[in-house]
């Protein structure tokens, strides 16, 4: 029996013998080889793949933005500007957007947006692969010619609007963006991504943000929308300018239906509420936003300069700042028409009529050419209530014009008739009319006569401010912001010539001499300066009194000297009136350069009882949280308990004159009164204050101001202002809690005309400004101090109420009229000053200036003092150098 081969080898083994490859057949063989292959390929594609991934994903993620600074993230967001009655003034933004909190967007709004960007918001995590498949296959089947299908989800437009800054159509900017939006969800909350995109998104007419949307669209806070205003804001991201209410309103009202619908596909809103939405009008509201408010440039301008330098660019126009400011808008308005009509006035009597502005082809105006009508450009200086017209009939006086600030006017020319009076001075500047030629009128109420028009070559400003806190209540800085934006009155440095010469007497006050010293106002020479008054006359021995009310510049000239120039400068400086100030006689005429800002404030100080006020334009600063950067503290209001005075009568105390200051019934009482506590420092005694302000109301009354008192029934105080040659014409004034002050002039200097001083030029428009902002105000009366006894006297031109201080004796002088008059020796020893002759002389602020001690107390009658004179060249003017009037 033949033996088995396998049971005769002991080492065999039977399983790698039934799977031995030559055993196989040939096919088995290269199905085995083929199947190895293909494990091989695969296994290196896979590798291979994975490498490649991970590499791009590697080089992506390295170059990626970090996604923290989402978690405190702030947007520029517009710093907004309010005036004192919380209507905004002005806004400041790089991009109009208002940040408003998650809890504070109502449910509605979140929801219209989550309807319409990404319904499955709540559910993904930042990216939605179910919508993008259906996006896909979307666009391989969409008709040719037709936009693709985007399946961004909410988290991915925050990552690509807030961090990648990019809407490249690559496919690397949607890896990126899809890589970014996976991390944003890891670190922040469904809620605060939500907040940043509504925040963020831009949805059209400069508007970012829903908030600013809502305001931009309908004029409506965020909470007042309904859900078809809502629904529509939600139809903007995927295209604004597709979907502007005025431009394409159909495409509008049908992707805010289709938002609606969506909506309640996503349970947001009822069938009947949607169908009730979508059968609503879409009806925007075009509101004004950027402009500063009518009138206010001037002030918002200032307000804005101020924010930059206080918290830098970045911060003052992205920062969301909250800005409360003093500005009076029917202040300001009023201040603003009364200071055009003041230098229309006087560019009406100083000046000729200089012209048409153009000139047009009058057919083609007649047949309404539009492309004539797009060339009639208003002068920019040119006023809201004018017109720019065209002459039709030279000989007659007719003008036409068609209203250039209504679009949807009638294209039907106005005709009417220049009056009488204009036309004739027209011809009287230029008798060469002719049909065609542009001027500027005014319509006249219920008239068939219009008024001619032009703009004053002159400039001017006007401010005004709280005599006690020194907040600015109206600042007009010229005759048009679109014409110059140079401020006038925070820029413009000029003379203020005899308005200066109040904290002349102020010092005078300070050191002990009263309103009733007589100085002489007789001729005085130094060298070939012959300083002298306006009048050209001599009074001989003048009480200060008169020498203020009436500015006589001889009396203010000794009595400069007389105090020593140091002493006159330092009281300029500590009313914040000039920074610096050279020790030279003319200054105290007003040779010296301030702005109408620095002079409101100085006069502010004599109206506060001799404290210094610093005039601001800012209430508060607050941030976008709420916090407070910034509050204006110059008083602090506070209670304390009031106990009766057994020493004063229930009607007040008297004085000499029988005038009773009249007390609070808290004075006869016990009770809690509230009291202003100032933290303003104290420059002048109140009793100085007073001295000088009582003399400042008959300045005003019977003197050089009576043209700003006219038809003025209160308690005022002021004093005109003329710099040499009639440059530059000034009334500065005040009642108990408003300072006013006016300036006019040329913004290059140049005479206003002879006899064009302060007091006709800028008094009248003083006196219009403060009759309306008087109007509805209590009669208050200047408080006279406690150490002051009112007395009257014959000053030797008239009788006169001044203030005395306890060491003074009332009406009496101690004759110094004979000191300085002009035949004894005046050095920088006995005054503090060098004589200039000329404005050329003078020294510049920054230079040495003459130091010695300021004179103590006022010498006996046995010991006056002269003049010397000192090297001079000829002066330029028969009238004192820097005052006038």
């Amino acid at each position: 029996m033949p033996s088995d081969p396998d049971r005769l080898t002991p080492n065999r083994n039977p399983r790698r013998d039934a799977f031995d490859p030559h055993r196989l057949g040939p096919r088995q063989r290269t199905w085995r080889r083929f199947v190895a292959g293909s494990g091989a390929l695969i296994l290196a594609v896979v590798i291979g793949s994975a490498v490649f991934v991970i590499g791009k994903i590697s080089r992506m993620t390295t170059g990626l933005p970090s996604v923290a600074s989402l978690e405190s993230y702030l947007p520029p967001t517009v710093s907004r500007i309010y005036a004192s009655d919380d209507r905004i003034l002005a806004e400041l933004a790089a991009e109009r957007r208002l940040y408003t909190p998650f809890n504070a967007i109502p449910d509605r709004v979140k929801k219209a947006f989550i309807a319409a960007e990404d319904k499955n918001f709540y559910a993904h995590h930042g990216v939605d692969l179910k919508a993008i498949l259906r996006a896909e296959f979307g666009n391989i089947t969409r008709p040719k010619g037709r936009r693709p299908v985007g399946a961004s989800t909410i988290t991915q437009q925050v990552a690509r609007n807030m961090i990648l800054n990019s809407r490249a159509p690559t496919l690397e900017r949607k890896e990126r963006e899809a890589l970014l939006a996976m991390r944003i969800e890891r670190v922040l909350s469904k809620q605060k991504i939500l907040e940043i995109y509504l925040n963020g998104i831009y949805l059209g007419q400069g508007a970012y943000g829903v908030a600013a949307a809502a305001q931009t669209y309908f004029n409506k806070p965020l909470d007042e929308l309904t859900d078809a205003e809502a629904a529509y804001l939600a139809s903007l991201p995927k295209s604004p300018s597709n979907y502007d209410p005025y431009k394409h309103a159909d495409r509008a009202v049908s992707r805010r239906n289709w938002v609606l619908t969506r909506m309640v596909e996503t349970g947001a809103l009822s069938a009947e509420d949607a169908a009730a939405a979508q059968s609503s009008p879409l009806i925007a509201k075009d509101t004004k936003r950027f402009g500063p408010m009518p009138n206010g440039e001037w002030f918002a301008s200032e307000v804005r300069r101020q924010l930059i330098d206080d918290y830098g660019e970045t911060r003052a126009l992205e920062g969301g700042l909250e800005v409360h400011t003093s500005l009076d808008p029917r202040l300001q308005d009023a201040a603003t028409h009364i200071l055009h009509e003041g230098l229309m006035e006087y560019d009406r009597r100083r000046s000729r009529w200089r012209g048409p502005v153009g000139h047009v082809n009058l057919t083609a105006f007649r047949q309404n050419d539009p492309e004539l009508i797009q060339k009639l450009t208003p002068p920019a200086g040119i006023l809201p209530q004018w017109r720019l017209a065209v002459m039709t009939d030279a000989r007659r006086g007719v003008v036409a014009w068609r209203d250039q600030y209504r679009p949807d006017a009638s294209k039907k020319a106005t005709i009417a008739q220049i009056l009488p009076k204009d036309f004739a001075w027209m011809k009287s500047g230029d008798p060469r009319l002719g049909e065609g030629d542009l001027v500027m009128i005014e319509p006249i109420r219920n008239s068939s006569f219009v008024a001619i028009r032009q703009i004053p070559e002159v400039q001017g400003a006007l401010i005004s401010l709280d005599a006690h806190t020194g907040r600015v209540l109206a600042m007009v800085g010229g005759w048009s912001f679109k014409q110059s934006q140079f401020n006038r009155v925070t820029q413009a440095l000029r003379q203020p010539g005899s308005s200066f010469k109040p904290f002349v007497y102020l010092d005078a006050m300070e050191n002990g001499v009263p309103p009733s010293e007589k100085f002489d106002d007789a001729p005085i020479s130094f060298g070939t300066w012959h300083p002298m008054n306006y009048e050209k006359d001599n009074w001989g021995p003048t009480t200060l009194h008169d020498a203020l009310r009436e500015s006589r510049n001889l009396v203010t000239i000794r009595l400069a000297a007389y105090l020593g120039m140091n002493s006159v400068a330092k009281m300029a400086q500590d009313v914040g009136l000039v920074d610096k100030m050279p020790h030279v006689l003319p200054a105290a005429l007003g040779a010296v350069e301030t702005t109408v800002l620095k002079e409101a404030g100085a006069y502010a100080s004599l109206a506060a009882g001799g404290k210094r006020v610093t005039p601001h334009l800012i209430d508060t600063v607050l941030d976008r949280d709420g916090s407070v950067l910034y509050r204006a503290a110059d008083a602090t209001l506070e209670t304390a308990q009031q106990a009766a005075d057994p020493q004063k009568t229930p009607s007040g105390k008297s004085d000499q004159t029988g005038h009773q200051d009249e007390t609070s019934d808290a004075d006869a009482q016990n009770v809690s009164v509230p009291h202003i506590v100032s933290t303003q420092p104290q420059i002048a005694s109140p009793e100085s204050a007073y001295q000088v302000t009582s003399m400042l109301q008959d300045a005003i009354r019977r003197g050089t101001g009576r043209r700003a008192a006219a038809d003025i029934d209160r308690e005022i105080a002021g004093k005109t202002g003329t710099s040499q040659d009639f440059r530059d014409a000034w009334f500065a004034g005040f009642a108990p809690d408003i300072v006013t002050v006016v300036w006019v002039g040329y913004d290059t200097p140049r005479s206003l005309g002879r006899n064009e001083t302060g007091g006709r030029v800028a008094g009248p428009i003083w006196n219009r400004f403060m009759k309306f902002a008087l109007e509805g105000r209590p009669k208050l009366q200047f408080r006279v101090p406690d150490g002051i006894t009112l007395a009257r006297y014959d000053t030797g031109r008239l009788i006169a109420v001044d203030g005395f201080k306890a060491d003074e004796a009332p009406g009496a002088s101690i004759a110094l009229h004979g000191y300085g008059a002009g035949t004894e020796p005046l050095n920088a020893s006995d005054t503090g000053a060098d004589v200039a002759t000329s404005e050329d002389d003078m020294m510049p602020s920054g230079e040495t200036e003459a130091t010695a001690p300021p004179a103590e107390a006022l010498p006996p009658p046995s010991s006056p003092s002269g003049v010397e004179t000192a090297p001079t060249t000829q002066s330029q003017s028969d009238i004192g150098l820097g005052g006038l009037y």
